[in-house]
């Protein structure tokens, strides 16, 4: 079995479902082999392929697989998988998918710098650093890994719930006649 066979078959299948081949892995293992696709594409945001795109593309590379003499008769275990947070950006395409994200970039002629994408062009990414704009030419990337935020910034558009009044809200859509102090005093018997 060949990878450019292999290729073959699966990049028309995902370019049906938006997706694009980003790995391709055949491992041998015993007598079977572990087939390892990562897929990327924009999905509906722009940020990359949801869960349900991913499933969609797995079924279809099973019956693609299952169907075609390219695997030959060795029984095979399939994984695919989307390129997740902790894979390098190497692409434009890569960066464009996660604009507005916090990277740090290993950089060739300077020391490495953490900022968040604000633009990017086929040859230059523009990151904002403590405020101020840097812009650096992609050929000069080492390496560009997202940074995980866990109390990331909101997009533009999103609401920021820590802002959110909390008097908007209205507490008298609760019955409180639903839930009385008789019906607490139940619950500590029984738990006691």
């Amino acid at each position: 079995m060949k990878d450019s066979s292999l290729r073959a078959l699966l990049e028309p299948l995902l370019a049906e479902r938006a997706l694009e081949l980003d790995t391709l892995e055949v491992i041998p293992a015993g007598r079977r082999r572990l087939v390892r696709i990562t897929v990327d594409g924009d999905g509906p945001a722009g940020r990359g392929p949801l869960l349900d795109d991913i499933a969609s593309a797995t079924r279809a590379i099973s019956d693609a697989l299952d169907a075609s003499p390219v695997m030959g008769d060795n029984p095979y275990t399939l994984e695919v998988s989307s390129r997740g947070v902790t894979r390098p950006l190497t692409e434009v395409r890569h960066y464009r998918r996660n604009l507005r994200r916090l990277v740090l970039l290993t950089r060739t002629e300077a020391a490495p710098v953490t900022g968040r994408i604000v633009a990017v062009t086929d040859d230059v990414l523009t990151l904002d650093v403590d405020g101020a704009h840097v812009e650096q030419p992609l050929s000069g990337i080492r390496k560009a890994v997202v940074q995980v935020e866990l109390n990331r910034p909101p997009e533009p558009g999103e609401t920021d719930l820590d802002e959110v009044d909390d008097e908007e809200f209205d507490d008298d859509e609760i019955d409180d006649d639903e839930f009385d102090d008789d019906d607490a005093s139940d619950v500590d018997d029984e738990e006691k």
